[in-house]
């Protein structure tokens, strides 16, 4: 009943993701959230974006940022990192991730989408049929209507969890 909801894996960080064997395993497209996936909501591209994205780009990935925010905040972060993006994208309508796949010219054989919410991130992209990745949020301060549903999420993690034992 939850599948649904339920990430490819479940990780600590996007920071601590395997891309070269993702890479070896035939992947090339990454599909990215943005807030609380790769930075704190809000902040700009640091240091560790950077060096991720130049790493990306030098292993031969194409990459999208798909964000539910206004463009001035995406575009701030795509100015800095440089690869293409979708603002506004509706997540989870899966219409925004296949655009994500035909700008990056890869299909859900060779797609990776990231991202730190489940109801938004993670059930579209499962919906596009694409490989997922949930991450641990990066920082705990968030919008109201993100911790309201931080608190669904807790219940369908620990479902997930258990499944995986």
């Amino acid at each position: 009943m939850f599948a649904k909801f339920y990430p490819g894996e479940y990780l600590d960080s996007t920071y601590e993701i395997d891309f070269d064997r993702l890479y070896a395993e035939g992947y090339r497209g990454v599909i990215f959230d943005i807030d609380n996936t790769l930075v704190p909501h809000g902040a700009p591209a640091d240091e560790r974006a950077k060096k991720l994205f130049a790493h990306l780009k030098e292993l031969g990935y194409r990459c999208v940022l798909l964000s539910n925010n206004k463009e001035p905040r995406v575009k701030m972060f795509h100015d800095v990192v440089k690869v293409d993006y979708i603002f506004k994208a509706g997540k989870p309508a899966v219409k925004n991730y296949v655009r994500a796949m035909e700008l990056m010219r890869t299909d859900t054989t060779n797609t990776i989408f990231v991202g730190d919410q489940i109801f938004t991130d993670v059930y579209g992209a499962n919906r596009a049929g694409i490989r997922t990745i949930l991450v641990k949020p990066i920082h705990p301060k968030e919008e109201i209507q993100i911790v309201l549903k931080r608190y669904l999420e807790k219940i369908i993690l620990f479902l997930y969890c258990r499944k995986r034992r």
